[in-house]
């Protein structure tokens, strides 16, 4: 059946896409892309409210991914972590088995079709719009914008993806066969080795690091922030604001109220990041259920 707005001497559709093609240009404002600057952004409660590890944990168990035993026997090991303070070689150590344990075995892709669940269910929800509007500004003035963190990289590739982000440097997990074996490659995505992973980002895409900017708001951060010309505190803790207001860095808090205490409590120092989160995050569920 012919439809009423076609014609019996109607042109080649292929030629009519082509020269629809030919005629294409870029809308107005388009940015020109700034090849030697980026923007580097922490996740934990400078990209989102409390830890991305403690709510991918909770999705997991929602889906018998692992046992109530096993949550338990993860949160009693993140226990001895303070939510504020320093760490040792044994914590961090209790940290990576218990971060690992429950993906040993488990199917890469498996895995990052829950992280896409996960997120679209939770994360996406606790994302910091301030923090977002910071690096869509970045990608505006045609900046890569990377997130960096201790999470696993697969969380943060799917935050990455869902925002629009150029990509993400998180603890990388050792696989075989598409399958993980329980083992890190490297260690983990925290303190000194997030600087080392922006410098060597830095090598390889040509970046000027004097011209880049990072985003943090932690102070275990520092040698992340002070790796960039360009350095900013987001929802920062009491040792980073302090940090920043003595050396003029720019500080941007996104909380109000009741949020400042959700996001404080949640980030434990370091390797708690990626751990610890899970202990502070149950702790407050208790906490506000009381109230």
């Amino acid at each position: 059946m012919r439809l009423f707005w076609q014609r019996r001497d109607e042109a080649d559709p292929v030629s009519a896409g082509e020269a629809a093609a030919a005629a294409a240009e870029p809308g107005p404002g388009m940015p020109e892309p700034d090849l030697t600057a980026a923007a580097f952004f922490d996740v934990d409660n400078t990209m989102m409210r409390g830890a991305s590890i403690y709510y991918f944990a909770r999705g997991l168990a929602s889906r018998k991914f692992f046992t109530v035993r096993d949550l338990a026997s993860f949160i009693w090991v993140q226990a001895s972590f303070r939510i504020r303070g320093t760490e040792n070689a044994d914590h961090i150590s209790s940290a990576k088995e218990a971060a690992l344990g429950f993906v040993a075995g488990q199917k890469v892709t498996d895995l990052i079709t829950l992280c896409e669940e996960i997120y679209d269910e939770v994360l996406a929800d606790r994302i910091w719009a301030g923090t977002r509007t910071l690096a869509l500004q970045h990608l505006d003035a045609g900046q890569q914008v990377w997130l960096v963190t201790a999470t696993p990289v697969e969380i943060a590739r799917v935050i990455a993806h869902r925002l629009g982000l150029t990509g993400a440097l998180g603890t990388v997990a050792e696989s075989v066969d598409g399958v993980y074996t329980g083992r890190l490659v490297g260690n983990l995505l925290h303190g000194p080795a997030k600087s080392e992973a922006v410098r060597a980002l830095a090598v390889r895409e040509g970046l000027d690091l004097s011209r880049c900017s990072a985003y943090s708001d932690s102070f275990n951060d520092l040698p992340m922030l002070s790796t960039v010309g360009r350095p900013h505190a987001v929802n920062p803790d009491a040792e980073l604001r302090d940090h920043a207001r003595q050396h003029d860095w720019p500080i941007h808090d996104f909380r109000t109220g009741r949020k400042v205490t959700m996001i404080a409590l949640p980030a434990a120092a370091g390797a708690g990041a990626l751990a610890g989160g899970v202990a502070a995050g149950v702790a407050l569920r208790k906490h506000y259920k009381s109230q």
